[in-house]
This record gives C-alpha cells, sequence and structure tokens, in this order.
C-alpha cells in the first residue's frame, strides 16, 4: 500500500513538475504582444536543431516555471531576456537577429490577420407591387 501511494505521488509530481517547465521541441507558448501583436515562442526554434541547450536560458535568464516570465516595454531593447541572444551577432554558428531594429519587429510579434468581413450581398429588389 505504502509503495502504490508513494509511486501515484511520484507520477503525480513528475507531470506537475513537467507541465511547469520550458516549452519543448513541438510547443509553443503565446505571450500578448500589446499593440504590436502576440509574441509566440516556438520550442523547435529555441531547441536542439539550432544548437541550443536549456540550460542556454534556464534558470538565467529565464526561469523555468510557466508564466513567470514578464517582458516589461522598459526592459524590451535590452540585452537581458530575448536580447541576450536577439542581438544582431552571432550565436551558435548562426547571426540572430535584434529585438531592438524596428524592421525586425514582426519576427516575434504577430498581428492577428484581419478578417475581411464578408460582402453583403445587395438586397433582392423588391417585387413591384401587382396593380
Amino acid at each position: 500500500m505504502r509503495l502504490t501511494v508513494l509511486l501515484l505521488t511520484l507520477i503525480v509530481a513528475i507531470a506537475f513538475v513537467g507541465s511547469a517547465m520550458a516549452t519543448p521541441p513541438g510547443k509553443s507558448v503565446e505571450y500578448p504582444g500589446g499593440d504590436q501583436g502576440k509574441v509566440v515562442f516556438s520550442g523547435d526554434t529555441h531547441g536542439a536543431k539550432h544548437g541550443m541547450k536549456c540550460n542556454d536560458c534556464h534558470p538565467k535568464p529565464f526561469v523555468m516555471k510557466k508564466g513567470a516570465f514578464k517582458m516589461t516595454k522598459e526592459g524590451h531593447g535590452k540585452p537581458d531576456f530575448c536580447g541576450k541572444c536577439h542581438d544582431g551577432n552571432e550565436h551558435n554558428g548562426k547571426v540572430v537577429f535584434s529585438q531592438s531594429k524596428e524592421t525586425d519587429c514582426g519576427k516575434c510579434h504577430k498581428k492577428a490577420a484581419v478578417e475581411a468581413e464578408p460582402k453583403k450581398e445587395a438586397a433582392p429588389a423588391a417585387e413591384e407591387e401587382k396593380k
């Protein structure tokens, strides 16, 4: 009985810790981006196939707790957080775009596509009144 309770506790603890940790390959996290549009963080883009390891970003500058990261307008463009790599310099053999260049904003910030409103069809002409 004790072994069963211990095993179930361990399974629940592992599941909880896994859900509170970093974004793995194949997954993404969306952050509100204000007027500039949401920011989608991709585990594929920021993972092993790009030469990155978890400890490149965790626990510094990003703690490994879901929801803990909050970018502020004042912090944007500084070499802290995303700017640690997104500085226009080479990292892991690849030049990474700069988060402080206005021309690169759209590489992170995605504005929702404005859906075109369906065209309203002209109302059918009223039938002439029968005499």
